[in-house]
């Protein structure tokens, strides 16, 4: 690209990032484009609970800005950490922007800069009044937002963008949601199918006479049968010549129960989550917890979590600070430190071999450290700082003879 188009490009992008003094779409959010039910996600317990799961764990992780390893701070780490928006938290912000993800495939937020380029606010945009595409002259990516009352666009370095898989040729992601329609129509079906059956299985009978009747007399015989089984509470006395025989619905729990492991398994592979996080106790089996979180982490989070830190990192952070080895982390750590016992045993082998400081577990742990030698890494030998002359350290020597440290 030549030095004039990147120029232009660049115009055309702070042109989009400073909205002007006073401008908010913070007043977008609940009026304009939020507020819209998903109808297949409020009465489908079955999506709503892994959605749920998986906006929650996501907003549940701990993120934080870092420069090398180190936590640091600027301007788009305070706006995205700590206040969003005038309105909403760090965990408001991506909880809403994973249900929308989770929902329609796609979910937006404009990035807000004031006249400096710094990050001011974040705010969310619902996704089906947005609509992204390129501009054929510069080759950018655009999206088109659809306000009340016109239409605006915002240079793709001003929107973040998180989505699912997104087909051939498309800049969407694809909605799960829509995936499992099929699925969704044929529980309804079976869960209407068997209200049906167990509401009418005690009000079914046979009414049997030996001779025939006429219609007037036959209406007759079945309005007593009604009122005598209504006022003598579903007890009937079969008088001579009548036969009563109840109609067998075949009602079996088994079925339903059956169609509910299918719907749960196609919802799991389809949001891509462990069939027993479904509540499936006769689904996968797993020999711990940890095995389970870690096989969650590995293969569910892990994608969302590095497509949110990429946008973070691209978007929120100049090229200058990504030079200099800033970036955006999620902290999943904490989801796979397993029970007392495994955690125990990583932190005795960390500790004894050398790559974990004490005050380091500390920190996972959530305690304060306590500085001074509780910061330096130790091996057993047993247990001497790194940093030890090791010919200073008691050991013993080829021969066999016993050095005493001359530490002391």
């Amino acid at each position: 690209m030549k030095w004039t188009k990147r120029l232009k490009s660049a115009i055309k992008g702070a042109v989009a990032g400073w909205k002007g003094s006073g401008f908010d779409f913070s007043n977008w959010f609940g009026r304009t484009f939020w507020g819209s039910e998903n109808v297949q996600l409020a009465n489908n317990e079955t999506i709503f609970s892994v959605v749920s799961r998986l906006s929650n764990s996501m907003a549940s992780l701990p993120l934080k800005l870092h420069q090398n390893y180190d936590t640091v701070s600027n301007s788009a780490s305070d706006v995205l950490i700590n206040s969003p928006n005038s309105y909403m938290s760090s965990f408001e912000l991506i909880r809403n922007m994973e249900t929308m993800r989770n929902e329609t495939g796609n979910a937006y937020a404009v990035i807000e800069r004031d006249i400096r380029g710094q990050v001011s606010q974040i705010t969310p945009f619902i996704s089906s009044y947005v609509e992204p595409l390129f501009d054929q002259d510069s080759g950018e990516l655009w999206y088109k937002v659809m306000g009340s009352h016109k239409t605006y666009y915002f240079h793709n370095l001003d929107i973040l963008h998180v989505k699912h898989i997104v087909g051939s040729g498309n800049l969407n992601g694809i909605n799960p949601i829509k995936v499992l329609t099929n699925t969704s129509e044929y529980d309804k079906a079976v869960r209407d199918f068997s209200l049906n059956e167990m509401q009418s299985a005690s009000n079914s009978f046979i009414l049997k006479y030996d001779a025939n009747v006429d219609h007037d007399k036959r209406q007759k015989v079945i309005e007593d049968f009604k009122r005598f089984y209504q006022d003598n509470g579903g007890i009937l006395f079969q008088e001579p010549g009548v036969e009563i025989h109840q109609i067998d619905r075949k009602y079996i729990p088994a079925d339903t129960f059956t169609s509910e492991k299918i719907t749960r398994s196609r919802v799991a592979n389809v949001f891509n989550v462990p069939v027993t996080f479904l509540n499936d106790t006769e689904g996968q089996s797993y020999s711990s917890s940890e095995q389970l979180m870690r096989v969650f982490v590995q293969l569910t989070l892990m994608p969302i979590v590095r497509q949110y830190e990429q946008e973070f990192d691209r978007k929120l952070l100049n090229e200058h600070e990504r030079r200099n080895g800033y970036y955006f982390k999620f902290n999943v750590g904490a989801l796979l430190r397993g029970d007392t016992a495994a955690r125990s045993a990583l932190y005795q082998n960390g500790l004894r071999n050398g790559w974990l400081s004490r005050d380091e577990v500390r920190r996972w742990e959530d305690l304060p450290p306590r500085g001074g030698k509780a910061d330096e890494l130790w091996v057993s030998g047993d247990m001497y700082p790194l940093e030890m002359d090791p010919s200073q350290r008691k050991g013993v020597k080829d021969n066999g003879e016993v050095l005493e440290s001359k530490s002391d």
